[in-house]
This record gives structure tokens, sequence and C-alpha cells, in this order.
């Protein structure tokens, strides 16, 4: 059983970029959901180990965001999640998977979030979570009640990222190779879980995965920015967010299938498949039951 209350695909459908919150604390009722879930999600599918905080708003985390681009615009939140991951070879695609995980949590219980993608290791986010040696917050999530009127910024944000536009169907899944656009007829059962991580948030709204399918198998690969990459590691300082997009869209077709009852599990197994350009790059595979 999923700890959700509505149809995944109905909680994903319902998450946006909330930005301007309504003023007060979260019930405590809902905060005592919300960090009993955060304690039960230790560990990645990819077996990664992350920490969870779930701390209220203060004037020291929104200057912790200022000089961020977008994210400084975070108006009236009354908390953060905040996690803590050491290092490993798929460390950030397991934190985005957790922390997509918690934010839909928080979605289903009629929360607004926002994601927030940088390093926060010298922030006070940091002094929050008792950051450990090796450890880092690649990204922390805002929280609070949405705001009854959202203000225009909000939309404006949105228009400029693009985040009300999708990549179409046959730039995103592919079959047996990159050279054959997936036809949704060829999906099955699977149309609902690709259609989630269509829908699936990321930095820029860049949707950098790319999805083969192989019989049962579905190979995830990354289709690097290479903009967005120079400018994250090195101007913005920020974490390699397109591997943190990758976890969300793991989340995102894991939770929908196994809500449709579709097993299957994850494996690192590169299938050598010829990538289209020096900017793609294998992550995972799903392994269906055949």
């Amino acid at each position: 059983m999923l700890p959700y209350r509505r149809p995944i695909a109905e909680i994903i459908e319902r998450r946006f970029s909330c930005r301007t919150y309504a003023p007060g604390p979260i019930q405590l009722g809902l905060r005592d959901e919300l960090s009993e879930f955060l304690a039960a999600s230790g560990q990645g599918p990819l077996g990664t180990r992350v920490r969870f905080e779930l701390v209220s708003a203060s004037e020291e985390d929104l200057a912790a965001l200022k000089g961020l681009g977008t994210y400084g615009f975070i108006k009236g939140a009354s908390g953060f999640i905040i996690g803590a991951v050491g290092p490993g070879e798929r460390n950030l695609e397991d934190y985005g998977y957790l922390l997509e995980g918690a934010i839909l949590f928080a979605t289903d219980l009629g929360l607004g979030t926002c994601w927030l993608g940088a390093t926060f290791d010298r922030s006070a986010f940091s002094r929050k979570i008792s950051l450990q040696e090796g450890e880092t917050i690649p990204a922390v999530a805002a929280l609070g009640y949405v705001a009854e009127r959202r203000r225009w910024l909000d939309s404006y944000i949105r228009r400029r990222a693009g985040s009300d536009d999708r990549l179409p169907w046959s730039a995103l899944f592919f079959d047996r190779d990159f050279a054959n656009p997936l036809s949704v007829e060829k999906c099955g059962p699977f149309v609902t879980p690709l259609q989630m991580v269509r829908l699936a948030p990321s930095a820029s709204n860049r949707q950098p995965w790319r999805i083969v399918k192989d019989g049962s198998q579905w190979h995830f690969y990354l289709r690097r920015s290479r903009s967005l990459r120079n400018r994250s590691l090195s101007i913005l300082k920020l974490a390699d967010l397109q591997r943190i997009d990758m976890g969300i869209a793991m989340c995102h077709f894991q939770l929908t299938a196994k809500e449709m009852g579709l097993s299957g599990e994850w494996k690192l197994q590169d299938p050598g498949i010829n990538q289209p350009d020096p900017e793609t790059e294998y992550i995972v595979t799903w392994q269906g039951s055949d």
C-alpha cells in the first residue's frame, strides 16, 4: 500500500511550484504526519541513505535563498524540508527520488510546495540538520498553505521557465534504441507511468529524462543540457540538478507502476545501447516482471 490518500496520478497532476504562501504555521497534525513520512524515507531505491528534517521557516532561511534566481521570490513559506546525503554513485538520483516522494505526500495533505535546488552546505539549513562531514544538501523544499490568490509573480515565473510546456512523447520515449520513437500503442499498461514521468518537474523545465523500452526493461537515460550544467556547477555553485531530476522521474514512474500493480525493480545494468550524442548518459534500468 502506498502512503497516499489520493491516486498518485491525481497528486502528481495537482502539484505545482508554489512560490506564494498564506500566512500561518502548518497545522500540528499535518506536521506530525509529514515528519513520520520523512523519518521512514531513509534509503533511496539505489541504496543511498538520506536524512530529512522538517523545520519551521525563519528569516535566516529565506536569506539563504537570496541570490539564487527565482528562488529568492519565495513568499510566506511556513517551513522547509531539508535533506542531507553522503557520497555515492547514484546519491543525487536517490535524493531526488526521496524528496519528490515527500513533496507528493505534502501535496496529498493539501500543502503547497516548491523545489529549491542549490548547494546549501554553508547556510542556516546546514546547521538545522547538523550537516556531517562528507554530507551535502543539494536541494530543499519550501512548504506552506497555498495563498488563495496566487501573486502575478508566480504566473510570470512559470511562463518564463516554460513550466506549462512539455516535450512531445516522441522526444522522450523510445523503442529498443534512440532511432525509434515509442508509440503509445506499444506501451501497454505503462502509458500512465510514462505520462507521469512526462509531468515531472525539472530544473529550468529541461525535462532531461529519456527512456528506452526493451522488452520488459525500461532504460532511463539523462540527456544533459550543457549550458544548464555549466551554469549550475560553475557559476551558481548548484548541485548537479539534472541528476536530481532523474530521481524525480524515477519516483513518478515507480509510484505509478506500483499503484497499478506493475511489479519491477531498479538495476544498474547498462544495456550498451548506442547513444545519440555525448550529452546522453545511462542512469538506471527498471526491470519489469515478465
